[in-house]
């Protein structure tokens, strides 16, 4: 790392004059927000008044300025004669913007910020010029002199860091995944700094920080559908983030359009990430989970393992359609419609050859209903007109609403409700038979059916997977709506029906897929990624893998790898950039001392900065919040929603997606054991901590964990 300042006297120069650039930029974006507040809601109508106000609403709060967060966080200059990128390695697409090299260099930042007179004064990190803040390098300096990174205190600029390209220059950007610049490089004395800096709450973002693996995919095509395996620690939930903030900066017209749609596994997960968008400026995309998607009916029972890994199967979408298709039959006899002193007549042989027309067009049921209608109208005027009576639309409506044809296309093909198709094939044994012929065993349809069928729909206990088999009754009746993009995190815990109820909500636009084989936690958890998209819908979507490790000291995560030879031996442990000796502490202590020591490892933690969590199996959260209540330490339970408090006790079940500073691991063996894939929950647990991780153990250790290099280094350095 080369810098451009050689004494004291100098930086404090430097210092002085970046310091007056944020005040100033702190001041246009003030104005800028006025601006936008002063502008009066005109339109030609109450309603277009309510929106265009909420409009400007959006706007204003985009422009809000955040105290404690950095304006800008790097600066670049060009070299005399370079070109600014107008364009992504590998063709990707960007927004087509022309920039005007500026020779007091481009500040980059969170937002675009410019003066009065429109001249920008801080660059939006998204646009095109900003791009060799995060893939220049010396091999490739993409036509750079000088990089500026910057440290702040809160909102202060505190500190600045310069490296200095010598063959800069134009020169061609390489394309994404080859070359020195798409490599993660020795991270600078600022980045770490940024990326050990202590938290509390929700998470942050990572747009000062992000590498050049991560800006590849965060700057994909719109239309490219992405899926990203990322080991804990590499940034993929981030990078899923920044790349919806990536996408409506650059297709905002399209994106805002279609609609965006952020899913979590869980509403403490959607808590911890609430902030990032709103902390980039964007607050268009919604963030919800599956359940809350998809659930048409209240979201009260829990499913058996059998039953819940049933229902998420893919063979129940053919059950469902069989079981709703049922319904349609043959029609015995003729309609007859009298029209004046005229009797017209569609036979039943007539009515059976519309009916199997519109079966083997393979329409939606709602669809094919409403057609029937059209088709025996249809009949009926060619009829009429063959007998020489005049007919247009008006006739034919009149024809297709007629008493005697309603009641024929009712009773060839009923009316459907979702959650009737849904109660009757799991409470009625001979239909969930018919439905599930050679689909599913005896033994598999006794574990679908309820053995005491409930009185009707609103008695029923439904759960999360009822519901996704709902949603699939409901696209079976009438098409979703597809939206622009999706970003699914955390995917690799989707069952097949639900990838479908996905899918099928982003068949016309593309979606951003993160996981982690290796945390598969539920029963149903995809053991490849090539079965999860093909549920999903999106086969072509494209593979990007990311093993550097930059938020996961390297000792927490040589330990918590050593699991992986068993829960996903076809995945190659992840690296960390990161190394502290003293990141990882593993303690055997007697039973009778476990209370103790718990209480004593986290007053220690609460000396040190920063977010705090003790991880334990489901049944124990209850025992460990009294433990830490009869030492005096504050504390809350994380059940669901999220937690300011520095210290909590998270049950494992909740503990994927989250990440804290300090990490209290209670016993792993009970864990491990508490259910069949409890190697994998282990896996998630001990891979949350940022800085630092404390198992205690009075059980023993899995086999895997027990006398690893990483346990043995860890004894050693106490």
């Amino acid at each position: 790392m080369a810098s451009a300042i050689e004494d004291d006297a100098g930086a404090d120069q430097v210092l002085a004059v970046e310091r007056d650039h944020l005040a100033s930029s702190r001041e246009f974006l003030r104005l800028m927000r006025e601006d936008v507040l002063s502008l009066p809601a005109l339109a030609g109508d109450r309603v277009s008044q309510q929106y265009l106000k909420a409009d400007l609403h959006r706007r204003a709060e985009s422009l809000r300025d955040l105290p404690d967060a950095p304006l800008f966080f790097g600066r670049l200059d060009y070299a005399p004669g370079a070109a600014a990128p107008a364009a992504g390695p590998g063709g990707r697409e960007e927004p087509a913007e022309a920039w005007q090299l500026s020779a007091d260099g481009f500040h980059v930042g969170r937002r675009h910020v410019h003066d009065p007179d429109g001249h920008p004064v801080v660059i939006d990190w998204r646009a095109p010029v900003s791009r060799p803040f995060y893939r220049a390098s010396q091999g490739d300096p993409m036509g750079l002199a000088r990089r500026r990174r910057f440290g702040f205190s809160g909102g202060q600029l505190t500190a600045f860091e310069d490296e200095i390209f010598a063959a800069a220059g134009p020169q061609q950007a390489q394309p994404a995944g080859s070359g020195l610049a798409s490599r993660p490089g020795p991270l600078s004395r600022l980045v770490i700094e940024e990326i050990e800096r202590p938290r509390s709450g929700s998470m942050r973002d990572i747009v000062a920080t992000i590498q050049p693996d991560q800006d590849d995919i965060v700057r994909a095509s719109a239309v490219e559908s992405v899926c990203v395996q990322g080991a804990p620690g590499t940034g993929k939930t981030a990078v899923g983030l920044h790349r919806v903030a990536y996408l409506l900066y650059a297709h905002r017209e399209r994106m805002s359009r279609g609609g965006m749609l952020v899913l979590g596994p869980n509403r403490a997960f959607l808590a911890y990430i609430r902030n990032v968008l709103p902390a980039l400026g964007e607050f268009d995309a919604e963030q919800t989970s599956v359940t809350e998607l998809i659930s048409a009916v209240p979201i009260r029972g829990v499913d058996s393992g059998q039953a819940a890994r049933l229902k998420g199967d893919a063979r129940m979408a053919e059950v469902l359609r069989r079981a709703l298709w049922e319904r349609v039959g043959e029609r015995a006899e003729p309609i007859l419609l009298t029209r004046g002193s005229r009797r017209w007549r569609v036979p039943a042989e007539r009515l059976e050859e519309l009916v199997e027309e519109l079966r083997e067009r393979g329409v939606r049921y709602g669809t094919g209903r409403e057609m029937l209608s059209h088709r025996i109208a249809h009949v009926i005027l060619s009829q009429l007109e063959a007998a020489g009576e005049t007919c247009d639309d008006r006739t034919h409506e009149a024809v297709r609403r007629a008493s005697p044809v309603r009641s024929a296309v009712n009773a060839i093909w009923p009316k459907a409700d979702p959650v009737r198709v849904v109660f009757s094939l799991l409470s009625d044994p001979g239909l969930l038979s018919r439905a599930a012929d050679g689909l599913l065993s005896p033994a598999e349809q006794a574990a679908l059916t309820w053995p005491r069928p409930p009185r009707g729909p609103g008695s029923v206990r439904w759960s999360s997977a009822d519901a996704v088999l709902i949603d699939e009754v409901k696209d079976l009746l009438e098409r979703t709506p597809s939206l622009a993009h999706i970003v699914v995190d955390e995917a690799q815990d989707l069952s097949a029906m639900a990838c479908r109820a996905i899918g099928r909500r982003c068949t016309t636009g593309s979606v951003t897929v993160l996981g982690d084989i290796a945390q598969g936690t539920t029963p149903w958890a995809a053991p490849s990624w090539d079965q999860l998209l093909g549920h999903l819908g999106k086969p072509e979507a494209t593979l990007e893998i990311l093993t550097t490790g930059y938020r996961v000291p390297r000792q927490i995560l040589d330990f918590a790898s050593r699991l992986l030879a068993q829960i996903a031996p076809e995945l190659a442990p992840a690296t960390s950039v990161r190394q502290d000796p003293g990141a990882l502490v593993v303690t055997a202590v007697q039973r009778a001392a476990m209370d103790a020591a718990l209480s004593a490892a986290c007053a220690d933690a609460l000396a040190r900065p920063g977010s705090i969590a003790v991880i334990t199996a489901d049944g124990d959260t209850s025992e460990v919040a009294a433990v830490l209540a009869g030492a005096g330490l504050p504390h809350a339970i994380l059940d669901g929603e999220a937690d300011d408090s520095q210290l909590v006790v998270v049950p494992v079940s909740l503990v994927k997606g989250l990440e804290f500073d300090q990490v209290i691991v209670i016993e792993p063996a009970r864990i491990a054991a508490a259910e069949t894939r409890g190697l994998q929950r282990l896996y998630v647990a001990l891979t949350r901590a940022v800085s630092r991780l404390t198992v205690l153990h009075a059980e023993p250790l899995p086999e895997s964990l027990r006398a690893s290099p990483s346990l043995a280094a860890s004894a050693a350095s106490r």
